[in-house]
């Protein structure tokens, strides 16, 4: 039997009791929608809670128990139905990850907010401008994976989604008074492919920070360890920072130990870890120096662009365009536009403001508001474009 965790929000955790409460809201036209994973304690992140509202029920559904909610499965993908997140982008690649559920009518009062030009635009800061009401973050790290959840967890995780219908209302009006509800519709569409791309096997250890300030020779033996770690993180099921440090493998690298004594002696080392895989680690790090010169690891090629000594200028006048916009519309210049599609703009050098769709990156109403501007500003440059007339 569900059981109430507060006046106004039902824990379920039967395939019966999760039925008959998406039953009972089975015709409901929004809904809002957060899930809770576990990414900074286990190693597989996933599901391990999801919170939902309609305007007056809520609840809190646990699916370690029963697995995935088909019938909720059924109403999130509904087109009909709209689904309220905030800040979508992290739930819905776990939504795809874990049921294979694509979501095609996301409202994202994060995004709604950014384009509005709030500078706080954290759920506690909106519910705090929009009610007056202040969440607690003492569980915003918390193990939501542990069995039993504590009541004011529960209680923690059911205000995600409490208040949110009611925020999407304040920011909906908001952006239409502003006449950037299209705006919003074009960044909410591009929410709906969203997906965790497939990795090449093998190559996660390029994308640790400061993996590029090694030689080829330590980038091998970091490999090595890299792939150690992600074994044991995984047959720990334990987030990999928890198994052992970035800072202490690099230490490991830069040092290269040979015995379990040496090894020992680097800071941060965990005790648990040099008793029980000493000899694995001292292993990698072998196979790493024995990687013959030819195959040593490296990173991929960046795109490779003709030499422009009026790039850093071009670029200049773009961001003078973007900055005054971004003042006059009262945005962040970020999320007006960024530094990388300008550099795109730049490169692509447009004599109108057309040839901006080339950009996939550069949204609709980006163009609408900056493409004349940009144009405008390239025009010394555009005589050598190959895209003029």
């Amino acid at each position: 039997m569900p059981r109430t965790t507060t006046p106004t929000a039902q824990y379920l955790d039967t395939d019966a009791a999760v039925e008959q409460w998406l039953a009972s809201i089975r015709k409901s036209a929004i809904l809002a929608l957060d899930t809770e994973g576990a990414s900074f304690h286990r190693f597989i992140d996933r599901i391990y809670l999801l919170q939902l509202s309609t305007r007056d029920q809520h609840a809190i559904i646990d699916p370690l128990p029963i697995g995935a909610p088909g019938l909720l499965g059924e109403i999130v993908q509904d087109p009909k139905v709209e689904i309220v997140f905030h800040d979508a982008d992290y739930d819905l690649r776990l939504l795809r990850q874990d049921y294979g559920w694509q979501i095609r009518n996301v409202f994202d009062t994060r995004i709604a907010a950014q384009l509005i030009g709030l500078k706080a635009f954290g759920l506690a800061a909106l519910l705090e401008r929009s009610f007056d009401l202040k969440l607690d973050k003492k569980h915003q790290r918390a193990d939501w994976s542990m069995r039993p959840l504590t009541a004011d967890m529960l209680d923690y995780a059911a205000q995600d989604t409490m208040h949110l219908l009611g925020l999407r209302d304040i920011l909906h009006e908001e952006l239409r008074q502003k006449g950037r509800l299209e705006w919003a519709k074009e960044e909410f569409l591009r929410l709906e492919n969203i997906g965790w791309a497939q990795e090449e096997p093998g190559q996660a250890f390029l994308k640790v920070k400061g993996a590029r300030d090694l030689t080829r020779r330590e980038l091998a033996i970091f490999k090595e360890l890299v792939v150690w770690r992600d074994a044991a993180a995984l047959k720990l099921d334990r987030a990999t920072f928890r198994v052992v440090s970035n800072e202490v493998l690099f230490e490991a690298v830069r040092t290269a130990p040979t015995t379990k004594d040496a090894l020992g002696r680097i800071k941060g080392m965990p005790r648990g870890i040099l008793e029980r895989s000493a000899d694995e680690i001292l292993a990698a790090i072998e196979r790493g120096q024995a990687v013959p010169e030819a195959d040593l690891p490296r990173f991929p090629k960046s795109a490779r662009w003709d030499r422009d000594p009026d790039f850093d200028h071009k670029v200049g006048a773009l961001k003078a365009v973007r900055d005054e916009a971004a003042s006059r519309l009262e945005l962040d210049p970020g999320v007006l536009c960024s530094r990388d599609r300008m550099e795109l703009v730049a490169r692509l050098l447009p004599a109108e403001t057309e040839v901006l769709e080339r950009i996939p990156e550069f949204r609709k109403w980006q163009i609408g508001v900056l493409g004349e501007g940009f144009v405008k500003a390239l025009a010394p440059w555009q005589k050598a474009s190959p895209y003029r007339d």
